[in-house]
């Protein structure tokens, strides 16, 4: 009896070590779970923290690419969309006209007019928009017997590759043919070739007019003399086809603003099929290896949704800071020595051809397209009259010409007005520009004091007087044919007066 509960004794000993053992395997179990667990979570967070950082770091490459390539590609976007409207006609009218027409203002843009920023008033645009990648186009102008003009050909990055006119191939009646990228084949032997870089062509001509109707009629005879026709239609009997008016484009909104407008994808879905028949120059290489990061590859399509995610996050958030780029670059470019401030004056001896200056391009295209050469013309421009300071018609401002100090230049000078937006202002007068065409009046001592203000300065001053908005303003000066010997604006050794507030 005795050693039956022995031996039970034993047997639940040995029932308990092996149940205890048992506990002990599991929780062993239960621990190596639980770290093999925690392992993965571990990993799999630290993957997780890995691809987002890649994506971010992905993210903030592809903005800083596609910022760049905003501000290259912004003068070949604007140029097509100022294309569109201008030429959404079916026939010519005004300032627009169908590709392959000349549209001949005959008298000068008023406030209404916005197709273009900041416009002139001292020469009627005769214009046309021209489609060189399939043909040649030849251009005909007639003896404008000594008149002041100027037709410069902007290609589609707005680099003005020719300028003919009567400072560089004088006012004898002339023929050129325009040639596109890659265009080889003959030519008739009585026109000069003129090749472009780009299948877009604008060629915006200018034909100085005093205003008066006398002089009116006669810059229409000229208007009406020049023309373009396509090569293969060239000495024969020409009538062009009529536009094909296209709906979907809006023709109200300022170009600028339909620009910048734009998201990111349709930005450079556009740019991308514009690159198809306007390639980049060969100096552009670098910018160029660097769209291919973004999708953007010259002679294919767009299409952001091969993009990987951060890619096109980083892209979608592009124009806002490139736009700012943009217009920061007024004040950007003095450091650079690409612009110039003088009295409160912003101008650059540094347009028509850009090379590889991106920002300045971009620049001058959105507040002055179709800007020439600075041989052929400077634009100085003035948001106020010091850097801390900007033109209110809530004040009253001066500018004064010393005795002899009028602008120096070959062709024509003028001051014009224009609103925030580089727009035309109206007035009573219907003035929106002083130059050299005006009968001022003179100081007793020479000098001439030009009066820049919302409310009339009295009659007897009203021949100077240049008319302001009630709110912000922008001044811009015009010197056509600049002279290059001092005192010229193009070696500093002429100064445009400083506009003071009146006292």
């Amino acid at each position: 009896m005795k050693r039956n509960r022995t031996l039970a004794a034993l047997g639940a000993a040995a029932l308990f070590m092996a149940l205890l053992s048992s506990c002990g395997k599991q929780e062993d179990d239960q621990v190596a779970k639980a770290a093999t667990e925690l392992k993965a979570k571990a990993e799999a967070a630290a993957q997780a923290a890995a691809q987002a950082a890649k994506a971010a770091a992905q993210e903030a490459e592809a903005l800083v690419i596609a910022t760049e390539a905003y501000v290259y590609a912004y003068p070949l976007v604007t140029m097509e969309v100022t294309r569109r409207i201008m030429t959404n006609v079916e026939a010519p009218k005004g300032t627009h006209a169908p590709m392959g027409q000349f549209s001949r203002a005959r008298s000068y843009p008023d406030a209404s007019f916005k197709d273009v920023t900041a416009p002139n008033a001292d020469t009627l645009y005769t214009t046309t928009w021209l489609d060189v990648s399939k043909e040649p186009w030849i251009l005909s102008i007639p003896d404008m017997k000594g008149r002041f003009f100027l037709f410069p050909m902007l290609d589609g990055w707005t680099n003005v590759f020719q300028d003919p006119g009567k400072r560089t191939t004088g006012t004898k009646a002339q023929k050129y043919a325009i040639t596109g990228p890659g265009w080889t084949g003959s030519l008739p032997a009585d026109v000069t070739e003129y090749k472009s870089q780009t299948g877009i062509v604008w060629i915006l001509g200018r034909i100085y007019c005093t205003g008066t109707p006398e002089d009116y009629k006669a810059v229409h005879a000229l208007q009406d003399q020049v023309s373009v026709v396509p090569l293969s239609a060239y000495g024969k009997p020409y009538t062009p086809p009529p536009g094909v008016v296209d709906p979907s484009i809006d023709v109200k909104t300022a170009v600028r603003d339909q620009v910048d407008a734009m998201d990111a994808a349709s930005y450079f879905k556009l740019f991308a099929e514009l690159l198809k028949t306007n390639p980049p120059a060969a100096d552009d290489a670098p910018i160029v290896a660097k769209l291919a990061k973004i999708g953007v590859v010259p002679g294919q399509d767009f299409d952001v949704s091969k993009l990987e995610p951060a890619v096109a996050k980083g892209l979608a958030r592009a124009p806002k800071p490139a736009q700012e780029l943009i217009m920061g670059w007024m004040k950007g470019g003095i450091a650079a020595g690409d612009m110039k401030l003088e009295n409160g004056w912003l101008f650059t001896t540094k347009t028509g051809q850009y090379g590889t200056s991106y920002l300045q391009r971009a620049l001058i295209t959105a507040i002055g397209l179709g800007a020439n050469r600075p041989q052929d013309a400077v634009y100085p421009t003035s948001e106020g009259p010091n850097v801390l300071s900007k033109y209110s018609g809530e004040k009253k401002y001066v500018m004064r010409f010393e005795k002899g100090q009028l602008p120096p230049v070959n062709g024509f000078w003028s001051l014009t007005m224009y609103n925030a937006g580089y727009f035309f202002v109206d007035n009573p007068l219907n003035r929106y520009t002083l130059s050299q065409r005006n009968k001022f009046k003179s100081n007793p001592d020479g000098s001439v004091d030009l009066y820049i203000q919302h409310e009339s300065p009295g009659k007897d001053k009203e021949s100077n007087w240049l008319p302001a908005p009630k709110d912000e303003f922008i001044l811009m000066m015009r010197l056509y044919w600049p002279k290059e010997t001092p005192p010229s604006i193009l070696d500093g050794s002429w100064k445009v007066p400083e506009v003071k507030e009146a006292s």
